[in-house]
Parts: C-alpha cells; structure tokens; sequence
C-alpha cells in the first residue's frame, strides 16, 4: 500500500495517533485497497470498526472529491445508489477477497449495558466491572463464531475496539500511551477465553457426596465443578508408571498416611512419595472423589509440600518460586501503581489504601507487601473480600470455625482481626477446613491459587479478575 494512501488520511486526520493510523492502513489492505483509485469503494461501513463515524466521513468525502473522473466515470451515474451496488454494476469489478471470521467480527455494541455505552460516548475511562463486562459479551460474541479464538484473533479484535474508543480504552499511563495501547485489552481477552474454556470443555461429572458418614451441609450442586485441562501436561494419566502396580501405590499412600501423623517425617521421602504416587492422586481427583474422601487419603495435598510437588507434575511449573520470582520482577511496581495512580483516580481504592496503612502501621517485609497487593487488587476489581478471606478470633480452632459461612471455593481463614495481625492461617474447600497450620500468608496464597488447579475448581464469579490477574 503506497505512501498517498497514508498521506490522504492524515492530510484529513492530521491528529489521528501512528497507533491507529497503522490499524486503519491494516483494515484497508483487508478489504483490497491497493491504489488510491480503490478508495472510492470503501463506504462508512467498512470503516466503523476502526474509526469514529465522523472520522469516517471526513475520509470518504475527501476521497470523493480527490477520485479521478477518467477511471470512473462509468460509475458517476450511480452515485445515487449504494457503493455496493455501484460496485457491482461496474464492468470490472474488484476480486472479492476471502475474509476469515476476525475481518467480519463486528463489535456487540448494542449488547453494552447503558453506564459503558454512556462511559464510551463521553470519552469517559470504563470502570473495572463495566469493563470486564464489556470483555465478556465480546468473548460471547467471539466465540459464537469460533470456538477457540487465537491470540492473533484477540489482538485484532482488541485494534478495534481501541480504535473506536482511543480516549476509554487505550492503555496510558500518565497521559502517555504504552506500547500499542491495546496490550491489555488482549490480555483480558485472552483470560476470559482461556478461563471460558476451562468451564466448557469438556463437561465432566461434578463432585459427589460421598459415603453416609460424610456431611449433608453441602449438596452435590453447590460443589465446585470439575473443569477441564487447561494450563496441565498431566492432567489425566492414561498408565501407571512402568515401575509401578496398583499395590505399590497403596503402599506408599498408606505410608503418607502414617507420616502425616508424625510430628517430624523426612521431607524429601514425602517429596519422592508425592511424586511417585501422583497418577493415583489424579484419578482420585478426576473421578469425583467427596472432598473428605481426598483429605483422609492424601493428606499431604494440601500441605505445602504435597501441593507444590502435584502442582509442578501437573503444570510443571514450580509453585511457590514462579510466585516469588513474579513478586520480584512486579511486586513493587504495582504496589506503587495501585497505591498512586489507583488511588488518585478511585475513592473506593483510596479507603482502602488509608485502611491498610492503619492495620500494618510499621510493619514491614515482603509478606507484609504481599497482604497490601492482595487486599488493593480486590479493591481495585470491586471483588468482595469475604469470598477470599474469612475472619475468626487468633485463638480460635479448626474444629470452631462456622464452617456454614464459608465459601464452597477455596478460602483464607485469618487467625486475627486483619491479615497483618494474624500469625496463623487455615485454608478452607467446600466448606471443610483441609490445612489449619499454615504459618505465613505467602504460602497461605500459593495454597488456595494451587487448589484451583489440583482439584479441577473453576474460579468464582466473584473472584474472577483478581484470581486471573494473579495467575499471569
């Protein structure tokens, strides 16, 4: 595509950024432009997925004016009727070019709740719900024509959409645009089919209760389901390892049982059990097995030790040092981000920020860090607190926590009136308190995001854009 085609467009739209002067050039070439003489077939249609309406007329009436009359004068006659229709009428007609389901994708906008559409109008910044909103009718939409949509796709989708909304969507921080200005929009995108994927396909049975001992607090409905393989390499194990038998594998279950009761066990015979035994881990999670069931047979599981050895089999990603070294490379800057720009910009993140800084006082560490991020990220997503956190006394048992008013998702028990008071931590699935010995927060978050995955439970609607964030 030639260097007059990009001058006539910023000689019209001299303030139109490179980004989407770029998108607009791309979605050009799509449609078969090649020369300046194919402009007079591009109508406002074929623009709106890419521009602003006047921004389109502005471009379509300049390049009327600028069209030559020799080339198409055959065509002056029509231009009563649509370009279509003058198109095709014409002797020599343009090739059709074979579009994929991405250049036909036409943004819901019809299906955007009243306060986005008011927000998008007014070149106004969407909050975090009505934009995670937005992203799910778009993923809806997307996958009612492709049931696995690309990251290519979700780019292109997302050039769009920022091309239609530049001042609500593009990525900036202090006025400055990042990158492409599209980067996180992708990224949503992304999750929301990736974790759409995860509860779709395929359908597995849901847990059962299991025999006449075990509580009926909890009906089969209300337990979290099992999903599907997404992010596992080893998800579901066709064979035993050849050095192992089904009685091998008992023994060694048998023996983590006996261990799990001792106060002090070699961790790495537990580490080497873990691993030796994890197809029968996973058949017992893959079946259905009731949630007590799994705790009385692999108690280990839901200890830091058996956990990240099955997390790593199953992902093979090590656990607790992908989340350090994560912390690392972003902990401060987005501590920095939500503590600043987030709270400039939101009231509600604001209170937050004032209340943590009440509850930590002078502590400090990268725990303590840890507990301000995870707290100002539900803030900042407007997720509820309680769906992650449970309060109860620093004195207080397993055995006396109100299990009723637990989560049937994995949730944080806080030993304490705060995260930064509390020194103990239990962790809590399906309304059952599997660890009540976990004595620092960090490994409190890498158990209940690694159980997620280990026991196949989809996230809670109510969680769903702090879990995600946390997973990448």
């Amino acid at each position: 595509m030639g260097d007059s085609i990009r001058s006539s467009i910023t000689k019209v739209l001299p303030d139109l950024s490179a980004s989407i002067l770029e998108i607009v050039l791309e979605e050009l070439q799509s449609l078969g432009v090649e020369t300046s003489e194919d402009l007079q077939f591009i109508s406002e249609t074929d623009l709106n997925s890419v521009l602003r309406p006047i921004q389109a007329r502005k471009l379509l009436a300049a390049w009327k004016q600028t069209t030559p009359n020799t080339d198409i004068s055959s065509q002056a006659s029509l231009s009563s009727s649509s370009s279509c229709s003058s198109f095709s009428a014409s002797p020599s007609p343009s090739p059709i070019y074979s579009l994929d389901w991405v250049d036909k994708f036409r943004i819901p906008c019809e299906d955007f709740p009243e306060d986005l559409i008011q927000c998008l109008q007014r070149e106004k910044r969407p909050k975090p719900r009505l934009r995670r909103e937005m992203i799910r009718i778009i993923v809806k939409e997307m996958m009612k024509a492709c049931a696995s949509p690309t990251r290519r796709a979700s780019t292109e989708i997302a050039k769009k959409l920022v091309a239609m909304y530049p001042k609500s969507l593009q990525d900036v921080i202090e006025g400055d645009v990042v990158g492409q200005g599209y980067h996180s929009l992708v990224k949503q995108i992304q999750a929301r089919i990736e974790n759409v994927k995860r509860s779709t396909s395929p359908v597995l049975q849901k847990r059962k209760l299991g025999g006449s001992d075990d509580t009926d607090e909890i009906t089969p409905e209300k337990r979290p389901s099992v999903q599907d393989t997404y992010g596992c390499i080893k998800w579901d194990m066709k064979f035993l390892p050849v050095t192992e038998t089904l009685e091998t594998q008992q023994e060694k279950k048998e023996r983590m049982k006996i261990l799990s009761e001792q106060t002090s066990f070699s961790h790495e015979e537990v580490k080497t059990l873990m691993n030796c035994t994890y197809y029968s881990q996973r058949k017992a999670i893959n079946s259905g097995a009731d949630m007590q069931t799994i705790i009385e047979e692999w108690p280990f599981l839901f200890q830091p030790i058996g956990m990240i050895v099955h997390f790593e089999e199953l992902t093979g990603v090590p656990l607790k040092e992908t989340f350090l070294t994560s912390l690392e490379k972003k902990g401060k800057r987005l501590l920095d981000f939500l503590k600043n720009t987030c709270a400039d910009k939101s009231k509600r993140v604001l209170e937050a920020v004032i209340k943590l800084r009440m509850q930590r006082g002078q502590l400090k560490g990268c725990s303590e860090d840890v507990k301000d991020m995870m707290l100002l990220l539900l803030s900042y997503f407007d997720e509820k607190e309680e769906t992650l956190f449970h309060y109860v006394d620093e004195t207080c048992l397993a055995k006396e926590v109100h299990v009723e008013s637990l989560p049937v998702t994995p949730c944080i028990i806080v030993c304490g009136s705060s995260c930064f008071a509390s020194r103990l931590f239990m962790l809590s699935i399906d309304q059952k308190v599997v660890n009540d010995q976990i004595t620092d927060f960090i490994s409190a978050i890498c158990l209940m995001l690694g159980s997620y995955y280990c026991l196949n439970i989809h996230y809670p609607l109510e969680l769903g854009s702090t879990l995600e964030f946390l997973q990448r």
